[in-house]
C-alpha cells in the first residue's frame, strides 16, 4: 500500500518553521502560538516516523531528513498556489492585483491611471503599497514594482524606470534676500533630505551631489529628513528648502510650475524600478496588458521634450 500523505496543516507549519528555523517566527507568520507550531511539528514527525528538527536550547536546526524533505514540500505548495491562481483566471477574474512603492504609486502611477481605465475599462486595478517585498508564492499579488538591480530568481523582471536625481525647489526661492542662482547659493538655503530606506549606496545624497558640483562650505547633514519620498517633494513645493529628488517623481510638478530645477546638474543611480511577476505567468493576459500599457507610458515620457 502507498504511504498516506501527511495532513496539510502540519506540512504547512513545517515549511514555515524550516524557512525561518524558528518556531517563534513561524508562529508570527501563521498567527498561532509557538506551542501550537511545536505541536504541529511533533504531529508531523510522528506521522512520518522521522525526526525533522534538532531542537537546541536557543536555536533550531533541520536534520538531514528534514533538509532533504523541505525542497519537495516547497515545490508542492508552489504548485498548489499556481494551480489555484489558474483556477481563478479560468473563472474570468478581471482584477489585477499589483504592489508598488508608495511614491511610485502617488507620483507616477495614479496620475496616469485614468488613461489605463479608459483604455481597459474591463480591468479593475487593485493597488497596494505595502513596504515589505511581495512573496508571490504566499501572497495574492499578480505583479509588483521593485527597486533594485533586476535580479530576482524565479521572477520575470523588466526595466520600467531608470533613475537619476537632481535638486528641485519652489519658484519662490528664486526671490528674496538670497535668490538661488548657482550651487554656491545653497549655503543660504535649507537642504531637504529623502530618508527612504533603500539599500542602495549609489543613490546620491547631498554630500555626494555637493562634491560633484564643487560646492564647499555647506554642511550636507543639516536640514529636515522625510520618508517616503513624496513627503520631501511636498516640502520643497511648500518652500521649506531645496530637495534632492528622483526625476521620475517631479516631472509633472516641474511642468505645471510647482517646482523648478535651479541647476542642470543631475547624477545617475545604479538601481532602477522593475516590473516583476512569476515566470510561469508570462502569458497571463491581465499582466501582459498592464506591462504593455506601462511600456507605452514610459515611451511617451521619453518622447516628451
Amino acid at each position: 500500500m502507498s504511504r498516506r500523505i501527511p495532513p496539510l496543516n502540519p506540512l504547512r507549519t513545517f515549511e514555515v518553521a524550516a524557512r525561518h528555523l524558528s518556531f517563534t517566527r513561524a508562529a508570527e507568520e501563521l498567527f498561532v502560538t509557538a506551542a501550537a507550531v511545536s505541536h504541529q511539528i511533533k504531529t508531523l514527525e510522528e506521522s512520518l516516523g522521522v525526526v525533522l528538527f534538532v531542537r537546541h536550547p536557543k536555536s533550531l536546526e533541520l536534520t538531514k531528513a528534514g533538509a532533504a524533505y523541505l525542497p519537495g514540500i516547497q515545490r508542492a505548495f508552489k504548485q498548489m498556489a499556481e494551480a489555484t491562481q489558474q483556477l481563478h483566471l479560468r473563472g474570468n477574474s478581471r482584477t489585477l492585483k499589483i504592489n508598488v512603492p508608495p511614491t511610485f504609486a502617488l507620483k507616477w502611477l495614479i496620475p496616469r491611471m485614468v488613461r489605463f481605465l479608459k483604455e481597459h475599462p474591463a480591468i479593475d486595478l487593485k493597488v497596494s503599497s505595502q513596504a515589505k517585498q511581495v512573496d508571490f508564492d504566499r501572497e495574492d499579488f499578480d505583479l509588483a514594482v521593485r527597486y533594485g538591480r533586476g535580479v530576482y530568481p524565479g521572477l520575470h523582471a523588466e526595466l520600467c524606470l531608470p533613475v537619476e536625481v537632481f535638486p528641485v525647489c519652489s519658484p519662490a526661492l528664486f526671490q528674496g534676500e538670497h535668490p538661488l542662482r548657482v550651487p554656491d547659493d545653497l549655503r543660504h538655503h535649507t537642504l531637504l533630505h529623502d530618508d527612504s530606506t533603500y539599500a542602495d549606496s549609489s543613490n546620491p545624497d547631498w554630500a555626494m551631489w555637493l562634491q560633484h558640483a564643487g560646492v564647499e562650505g555647506v554642511d550636507p547633514t543639516r536640514g529636515p529628513s522625510f520618508w517616503p519620498s513624496h513627503l520631501v517633494i511636498n516640502a520643497a513645493i511648500d518652500g521649506l528648502g531645496v530637495a534632492l529628488v528622483k526625476k521620475n517623481w517631479v516631472e509633472k510638478d516641474i511642468a505645471e510650475g510647482r517646482l523648478v530645477r535651479p541647476f542642470p546638474i543631475s547624477l545617475p543611480v545604479e538601481f532602477s524600478y522593475f516590473l516583476v511577476y512569476p515566470e510561469a505567468r508570462a502569458s497571463d493576459e491581465l499582466i501582459t496588458t498592464f506591462v504593455e500599457w506601462v511600456r507605452s507610458e514610459v515611451a511617451k515620457d521619453a518622447a516628451r521634450p
